[in-house]
């Protein structure tokens, strides 16, 4: 085995958008760019048996999984067949409904018990698996995400969509699926519209989930305010951003905090965010953006963003500063390099271990 060399599992990872090849993607470049020797590993177009060829082949001394429910047991098998540590990232879901679900929780709590370090984008994340698997708390690290979004092509979005010059644009950035709660802004833009001729409401994501994409199209069909305009190379994801006045999340669930919410705040763009943890994480209501509760409130506070530039301007430069200011990608990555470093230099606190050092 190679302890300098580094074994990276994912459910997805680039072209795909999804927010998982996002994360991955931006922390092994930031981690080769500090001089890692790693290689990444995407589950969803590999068999998980040539998975396990290739990754023992490579002789990593460290084996780094992004999901504990998707990629984890696989990640698991490997770590213990190589005896190198397990380093589990929880990325969202495996936190909040996996852990949590009757029919996978059992595998969940095999990863994370077997890790040998296992780490969370936020406290709230911590806290929550800590409160289920208080043995684990000596194991749980938070690394906060960041932000890295290229100067890529740009999204021509007010040609693709016929967009008039006075036109306000919310932009529901994310993948469509149940967690995402896509059908939630359409009733009270139904009532919007009729305030602002030129609103249009903007939904960019692949469909992850087909029961919710049929729902959603059926529901925008013959609403002439809105577009589907399906997934977006996230080279053009600051155009499309940039293009956009307000970016909307309205998740149920977040795994500490969501990537398009933080590339919206990195552009200047206001967000109005549902008030759950992972979005409190980053949206300070009033201050960074707005956070709503329910349908009355999201209509209330998008009226008030709507009759304001001058609001948007300030919640979006607030939003942006505070982004720049705590969530780099310097510290994302020192982050990762600590727990590898700590990890292949010692044994490992979990089932998984390794000889010798760096």
């Amino acid at each position: 085995m190679n302890p300098m060399r580094h074994a990276l599992l994912t459910p997805f990872d680039f072209p795909s958008v999804r927010g998982n090849a996002i994360t991955v993607n931006r922390i092994a470049r930031g981690l080769t760019e500090r001089g890692v020797e790693l290689r990444v590993w995407d589950c969803s177009v590999t068999a998980e048996a040539q998975v396990l060829r290739e990754v023992e082949a490579y002789g990593p001394g460290l084996v780094h999984a992004f999901h504990a429910f998707r990629v984890g047991p696989l990640a698991l098998r490997v770590a213990r067949k190589l005896e190198v540590p397990l380093l589990v990232t929880i990325t969202g879901t495996d936190g909040n409904y996996d852990l949590f679900d009757p029919e996978r929780a059992q595998d969940v709590r095999r990863v994370l018990e077997g890790a040998s370090a296992v780490t969370v984008f936020h406290e709230t994340m911590l806290t929550k698996i800590a409160s289920v698997l208080p043995d684990l708390v000596a194991k749980l690290v938070v690394i906060p995400q960041s932000v890295r979004l290229e100067e890529g092509s740009r999204y021509p979005l007010a040609e693709r969509l016929g967009l008039s010059a006075d036109a306000i644009v919310f932009l529901f950035p994310a993948g469509i699926r149940m967690v995402k709660n896509p059908l939630f802004p359409v009733a009270p833009f139904d009532r919007l519209v009729l305030r602002v001729p030129g609103l249009r409401l903007v939904y960019a994501g692949p469909i992850l989930d087909p029961a919710e994409g049929e729902r959603l199209l059926g529901a925008l069909a013959g609403r002439r305010w809105s577009a589907y305009v399906g997934a977006v190379p996230h080279s053009q994801m600051r155009s499309l951003l940039e293009a956009s006045d307000i970016v909307l999340n309205c998740s149920l669930s977040e795994g500490g905090m969501a990537n398009s919410v933080m590339e919206a705040m990195a552009c200047g763009r206001p967000v109005l965010a549902s008030d759950i943890e992972g979005n409190r994480s980053l949206v300070e209501d009033g201050v960074t953006g707005f956070l709503f509760s329910g349908p009355e409130e999201f209509e209330a506070k998008a009226i008030r963003l709507l009759g304001d530039p001058g609001l948007r301007r300030r919640l979006g430069l607030m939003g942006q500063t505070r982004v720049r200011a705590r969530y780099t990608r310097e510290r994302e990555v020192e982050g990762y390099l600590t727990q590898y470093r700590r990890l292949v230099l010692a044994p490992s606190a979990g089932d998984c271990w390794v000889h010798g050092g760096i």
